[in-house]
């Protein structure tokens, strides 16, 4: 979320060649990472199969596997928001905000992953459940408010609502990734984020191939309105079918 916000804000403040030099730096970065990678020790204990562990293996413990629609409903309809934010806004701020400047376009976007970032260590003062439904509830607030600056073509109230959806989107991330990582060993781990992040893209993806299509017949604030739906849709169910990881025997026979 950082190297999102950073990256947004830069892009729209580089000046006259914002195309290429976005290129450059990222370049630039990736060369140091790779350079950093190399010189850093090895965290784990090599084992033979090298070749055999770069398959992909995406796969959820039997013991989170109940937690794990209402999980894909939180990284559907939020992953599926910053999608739209990436898509759309260029066109949204100039059409229903009234402004062309690069820079702006660049803070909503900041304006919205930074507030994620800050809001997911916020789910850790609930349980998981509690987080989602808490998440859920504030990005929905944060669409309300959305949907409200577009119809009425208000600039400040966009992005305060911008912030508020990002840090519901936050906690409700955080929470759902927690509850799937409940009790998992080092070597669970790869497998979860791999169903995690595969349909985190998911969500990002498919919705935006669908309001792609839309836009050639709907407006983006008619495409706005189904976004929100979405979010209304996901809250609900969220609300009522949120659960907690099971965290003993007794806790498996009761959990229902």
């Amino acid at each position: 979320m950082l190297g999102l916000t950073l990256g947004a804000i830069a892009s729209g403040a580089l000046g006259p060649w914002p195309r290429h030099l976005i290129y450059v730096g990222c370049a630039s970065l990736l060369v140091l990472s790779a350079a950093l990678i190399s010189i850093s020790p090895e965290t784990t204990k090599s084992s033979p199969g090298a070749w055999r562990s770069l398959l992909p293996r995406v796969r959820v413990p039997a013991r989170v596997r109940h937690l794990l629609p209402v999980a894909a409903l939180v990284f559907l309809a939020t992953w599926a928001t910053g999608a739209f934010y990436q898509a759309f806004m260029p066109a949204l701020v100039e059409d229903q905000l009234h402004t062309r400047s690069p820079l702006i376009l660049g803070v909503v976007f900041a304006a919205y992953m930074t507030s994620s970032g800050l809001g997911a260590p916020l789910g850790g003062w609930f349980t998981s459940a509690a987080a989602q439904r808490t998440g859920m509830i504030i990005f929905l607030a944060g669409w309300i408010g959305i949907i409200e600056a577009i119809a009425t073509g208000t600039l400040v109230l966009f992005i305060a609502a911008t912030i508020v959806a990002g840090a519901g989107q936050g906690i409700a991330i955080g929470a759902a990734t927690r509850g799937l990582l409940h009790d998992s060993a080092l070597a669970d781990r790869a497998p979860i984020f791999s169903a995690i992040y595969l349909l985190c893209y998911s969500g990002a993806a498919f919705p935006s191939l669908i309001s792609g299509e839309l836009s050639n017949t709907f407006s983006l604030p008619q495409i706005s309105l189904g976004y929100g739906g979405l979010a209304l849709v996901a809250t609900l169910v969220i609300v009522l079918a949120a659960r907690n990881p099971h965290t003993n025997t007794i806790g498996n026979l009761n959990a229902g």
